[in-house]
């Protein structure tokens, strides 16, 4: 008897909760589409929204990183959530970039600013994403991400 999280989106992929679910008693071990069957049952029961709007949720099996929060379906490399591991990630694509420019001499903190700026970039774009990427506001996510990366002492 395995409990299992499960995210419940609306229409807009905004998850409104997530539900711990066990399935009880099956043989073979229950899938996923079960596990996601019951988490809607329970949002149905929960009233989570008006029963107009219950067939517009979906669910999702939920993806827990461990450790520091990251956006869901971050493919990235969960150690560069640490300063050194966000350091590491720069300083190798700095490198890249310093690599496909022929390598020019003198020009260490404008690879690294580069990076850096591609690295905010793209975690800005994963949590716009994360929140069902609402028209008109990636400005939004652009200044928390640079907000949350300046204030947690990442990015010094």
């Amino acid at each position: 008897m395995a409990e299992r999280l499960v995210d419940v989106s609306n229409s807009r992929k905004t998850v409104l909760h997530t539900y711990p679910i066990t399935i009880e008693g099956t043989d073979p071990a229950p899938n996923d589409g079960q596990y996601r069957e019951k988490a809607l049952e329970a949002a149905s029961r929960a009233q989570l929204v008006p029963d107009a709007e219950l067939k517009s949720l979906t669910s999702k099996m939920h993806v827990d990183h461990g450790g520091a929060l990251a956006a869901y379906g971050d493919d990235g490399d969960a150690q560069s959530q640490t300063k050194q591991g966000l350091d590491q990630a720069i300083r190798e694509r700095a490198y890249f970039l310093w690599q496909q420019e022929s390598s020019p001499h003198g020009h260490a903190v404008e690879y690294w600013d580069r990076a850096r700026q591609q690295h905010l970039r793209e975690s800005a774009y994963l949590l716009w994403q994360q929140e069902g990427c609402p028209e008109g506001r990636a400005g939004e996510y652009w200044h928390r991400t640079c907000e949350f990366e300046n204030s947690s002492g990442k990015m010094d």
